[in-house]
């Protein structure tokens, strides 16, 4: 790691929020649905698909959770209506997942239900270790009712991921996989990026024995090149599986997917509530500070 990117991942956290929107500021869509309709629009025409996501986590009311809950409602309604290539992304802390369990697994369910309604898809994401048995028991229900339109997500530096894909390989999968980004203790999380990147690839060619469908989440030129090789060593078609980037991260390596005849969906997110999502993402990585830094040493003054 350069001395930059080392100094970015420790102080991150403490740099004030006006420093931090102006490196994330092309990281998320804006802070109004209309605005991640925009982009969503952009990304299509050029080929990418999208996943929308509103941003907010770990809340504390109910009242919150409900607001949410409207919120993807609406997503999946208005991408409908304006004709996007497009599902939907949520967190369960979001939907009340640490305030009463029934509680969001019934927010949860509604959404699902909305998207099958309306032949969509909903990704349930992962958030840190507490949530993990929680998340996956949510999604192992919603996918006997909803077979087809519900999803989860998969982190490879968690030391039981492979654990995990067997046990959840008792029914069609659908999986978003990814490095992970939460700060876990080691005793459930590998914390060398050569073992995660290792763990990453044998997941990865688990998920695809047990005949899942996986949207590989990476923007590691090395691993696309290892999930490109396993994706020949399977002989799947472009429909069984698809790349998955964040919004503004590494849009050359983007393209390079798509010349190659890849699915691929760009995560988007909005919202007010950017400031504990944009520290997470520029501590994972410092790059898109550095960009960010040397685009406006570029301008001219």
């Amino acid at each position: 790691m350069s001395l930059f990117n080392l100094l970015v991942s420790k102080t991150i956290m403490h740099v004030p929020g006006p420093i931090v929107g102006y490196f994330a500021k092309g990281y998320i869509a804006g802070s109004a649905l209309s605005d991640a309709v925009q982009v969503s629009r952009q990304l299509n025409q050029q080929g990418a698909m999208v996943t929308l996501d509103i941003l907010g986590e770990f809340i504390t009311t109910k009242g919150q959770a409900t607001f949410f809950k409207q919120e993807c409602l609406t997503m999946l309604e208005t991408l409908q209506q304006e004709g996007l290539e497009g599902n939907l992304s949520l967190k369960p802390t979001q939907m009340g997942l640490t305030l009463d369990k029934e509680f969001a697994f019934e927010n949860i369910r509604e959404i699902v239900k909305k998207a099958s309604e309306l032949n969509n898809f909903v990704r349930i994401d992962m958030e840190d270790i507490s949530c993990t048995d929680d998340t996956l028991e949510l999604y192992r229900s919603l996918r006997a009712e909803f077979p087809g339109h519900v999803g989860t997500v998969l982190q490879a530096y968690l030391r039981r991921n492979l654990t995990d894909i067997d046990e959840l390989a008792n029914d069609k999968m659908n999986i978003r996989l990814c490095k992970g980004i939460y700060n876990e203790p080691r005793m459930a999380a590998y914390k060398d990026g050569s073992i995660i990147n290792r763990n990453f690839v044998e997941s990865l060619d688990r998920l695809f024995h047990h005949g899942a469908y996986v949207g590989i989440a990476t923007h590691d030129e090395k691993l696309v090149f290892e999930s490109l090789r396993l994706i020949d060593k399977y002989g799947l078609k472009p429909d069984q599986y698809e790349f998955q980037m964040l919004l503004g991260v590494d849009e050359q390596l983007r393209q390079i997917i798509l010349d190659g005849g890849h699915r691929l969906r760009i995560y988007v997110p909005y919202g007010k509530d950017w400031m504990p999502y944009s520290r997470r993402r520029l501590k994972e990585n410092p790059s898109i500070a550095k960009h960010a830094l040397l685009q406006m040493l570029r301008k001219p003054q």
